[in-house]
């Protein structure tokens, strides 16, 4: 496996799809797009939210799995070692015992192959739009995570997140205590609320927390109803934007320079100024 100095740059990749109700198909388009847009070796890649499994009235608890388990998250450690990189499943259904309702959860391979950990998705999407939905109740279908989680690959702390976490600071805030340089939103933000709202979040999330922000997004129409705004990016923790899809499928990659934080964070000292402790029980 391939070895990758710390000290040096080495690439962050957002992945761009349309996923629909056919988890072989979507499985099918990832695998086309890593072929198309091939990753290098030592690469961190994020897939988006729902990557496997997404449309209006969606029955999740179809391809629910156990965390840690299963032939999705064992066709995700495949790719992983197949391409020598860290992959982080943006969001999977996985199993709670005693529920119906399930988690959307953040699964972390590591280039072996082997599965690292997750994140539950914190804040669910409960909400009510003026476009061809309608209304959105993630909660019906989804128990919301307790605590915040982040991993460390090639001596770097990454904090994860998902999709409608992008609104709420604190959760950044948080991150950015515990050491976390890099930031992961894989999410799939409605045509309304991405044109309004997604680049403006995710610059704003970079530059207060001077780190690197990776945000991959689900685009384009999913069925009758449900569009998604797509413009995965990559951004830099002085909020410029390095690497950006627009509403295509596909894959952008861009370097991660742990200088260039370390430096800004020492030029421009934010956190001596932060009077607010946020502590997290588990």
């Amino acid at each position: 496996m391939a070895q990758i100095n710390p000290d040096q740059n080495w690439r962050l990749g957002a992945l761009q799809m349309t996923s629909r109700l056919d988890l072989s198909a979507n499985q099918a388009e990832i695998e086309r797009l890593l072929a198309a847009y091939p990753p290098q070796p030592g690469d961190v890649l994020l897939l988006p939210e729902n990557f496997a499994y997404l449309g209006v009235g969606a029955d999740y608890s179809k391809i629910a799995e156990k965390t840690g388990e299963g032939p999705i998250q064992r066709w995700l450690a495949q790719l992983a070692k197949q391409h020598q990189i860290t992959l982080i499943a943006g969001s999977l259904p996985t199993k709670v015992n005693g529920h119906k309702r399930c988690r959307a959860s953040s699964l972390v391979f590591d280039s072996f192959g082997r599965y690292i950990g997750h994140y539950h998705k914190m804040h669910l999407f409960d909400v009510d739009l003026a476009d061809n939905v309608g209304s959105y109740r993630e909660s019906s279908r989804f128990i919301a995570g307790n605590h915040p989680k982040w991993f460390t690959c090639q001596q770097t702390k990454i904090g994860l997140s998902i999709c409608f976490d992008l609104r709420f600071s604190y959760l950044y805030h948080w991150l950015a205590s515990q050491g976390c340089e890099i930031l992961l939103v894989p999410a799939a933000f409605t045509q309304l609320t991405g044109k309004a709202h997604w680049l403006t979040l995710l610059k704003a999330r970079a530059i207060e927390n001077q780190c690197y922000v990776v945000a991959a997004a689900q685009c384009g129409q999913h069925d009758d109803t449900r569009q998604s705004w797509g413009h995965s990016c990559i951004i830099d923790p002085w909020g410029t934007v390095i690497a950006q899809l627009e509403q295509q499928s596909g894959i952008c990659y861009g370097k991660f320079d742990s200088q260039q934080v370390r430096s800004l964070r020492a030029r421009m000292p934010v956190k001596p100024h932060s009077h607010l402790t946020i502590s997290w029980s588990k």
